[in-house]
């Protein structure tokens, strides 16, 4: 059966993990400590929607406190690369080790060109790697421009509305041919071959199916430092009963541990190099992607907390907001907040704030400081709280007052 943990013990060791158990660092955030943030929850889920802040830099934010965001442009644009688009969870940075592995598991034929005309497919493709063949990197309206490419777009109800050239192009990124060199200011793709993005073969030479299984779940395990299949397969979006073969496998190898969690019944691994600190003593407000909450069976039966993202829900049914963000503090998730960002006005609006039942009794003052954290990050000069939420008043009396562990 093996160790036998009491559910705050595995709490400890899953936001250990993640790099979650503890203080922001007391110094400045250098381009090193992002790096050594990134490669150990190996992935952050890309999203475009952009209400507080692109996705992808939130949960950096969560870990490290006020860093410059130009440090991941500069990880994700430079060779050689440290952080790299594909497919895992779902659209993320993946740490580039981790390509051939994913490309060898992930199936996304649906967000491509696989239904597309076969003729018209492969002479749109042609013209594609034609057209980046000098190794200058195109968005798909370019690529458009530069192949003459016109269509009749009067009657095209596909998806995301994507002409043929986008669609191959996204076909041509999930088969990995082509990649992700940048983004644009309107967060549009840079397609460019992928020798030219990775030009490192060592990078590019394609692996044995199981050997790459095994090294994903290793990483998604190595990640939640506690979990079960499901877990480790849905970090990366594998096959479960595969990934069950690899997680015998890494148990096997001595790199996973069968334990026992008291009031979590399932099946459950601990990886050989989780650390279980005696005591959690962080904050953080956690973005709707963090991949602490990717999964929700998890965050449930862990934490006591039931989440739902509740972007895609008519604003009727919703029932805590928009892009409600859960707010960690110590070893629980205590409260959560639906934010936004007003550029315009210089403001973080913090449109409801709503405790758990069981929230200690300085979650209001906690939060607060956080909320003036991220505000001070995205340089916004104020934290309006609206009266939304139980926890609303005792928020904006914390922020007219002051208060908070951590210095702003």
């Amino acid at each position: 059966m093996g160790t036998a943990l009491s559910l705050s013990q595995a709490r400890r060791i899953a936001l250990a993990a993640q790099g979650l158990d503890k203080g922001r660092p007391a110094g400045p955030v250098t381009s090193r400590t992002v790096g050594r943030t990134f490669a150990r929850i190996q992935l952050v889920q890309i999203d475009s929607v952009n209400v507080l802040a692109r996705s992808h830099f939130l949960p950096f934010f969560s870990r490290l406190g006020n860093y410059d965001r130009a440090i991941l442009q500069q990880m994700a644009g430079r060779h050689p690369r440290r952080m790299l688009e594909y497919w895992a969870h779902e659209a993320s940075f993946i740490r580039p080790e981790h390509f051939q592995d994913l490309v060898a598991w992930q199936k996304r034929a649906w967000v491509g060109a696989s239904a597309m005309d076969p003729a018209l497919r492969a002479g749109v493709t042609g013209l594609i790697l034609d057209a980046l063949a000098p190794g200058k990197p195109l968005t798909a309206a370019e690529l458009t421009a530069v192949i003459g490419h016109v269509e009749d777009r009067k009657h095209v109800n596909w998806g995301w509305n994507w002409n043929a050239v986008k669609r191959v192009l996204e076909h041509l990124f999930e088969e990995g041919a082509v990649s992700c060199a940048s983004r644009t200011d309107q967060f549009e793709r840079r397609y460019a071959l992928l020798k030219d993005v990775l030009p490192d073969p060592a990078l590019t030479a394609e692996p044995e199916p199981q050997a790459a299984l095994d090294r994903l779940i290793e990483a998604a395990a190595r990640a939640h430092g506690i979990g079960t299949v499901r877990c480790f397969a849905d970090y990366f979006r594998t096959p479960i009963k595969a990934a069950a073969v690899s997680v015998q496998n890494l148990v096997d190898s001595g790199r996973l541990e069968p334990v026992s969690v008291r009031g979590w019944d399932r099946k459950l691994f601990r990886h050989a190099d989780a650390r279980l600190p005696r005591a959690a003593t962080g904050r953080a407000l956690l973005s709707p992607f963090d991949s602490l909450v990717f999964e929700r069976r998890r965050l449930e039966e862990l934490f006591g907390f039931r989440y739902r993202i509740e972007i895609y829900t008519p604003a009727p049914k919703r029932r805590f907001g928009y892009y409600v963000l859960p707010f960690l503090l110590r070893d629980r998730l205590v409260a959560r907040v639906d934010l936004k960002a007003d550029r315009a006005g210089s403001k973080l609006l913090a449109k409801a704030c709503f405790g758990e039942p069981d929230a200690p009794v300085d979650t209001a003052v906690e939060l607060a400081a956080e909320l003036q954290l991220m505000a001070r990050w995205l340089e916004l000069d104020e934290v309006v709280v609206s009266p939304a939420g139980d926890l609303a008043a005792d928020v904006r009396a914390a922020i007219r007052g002051g208060g908070g562990q951590y210095p702003l």
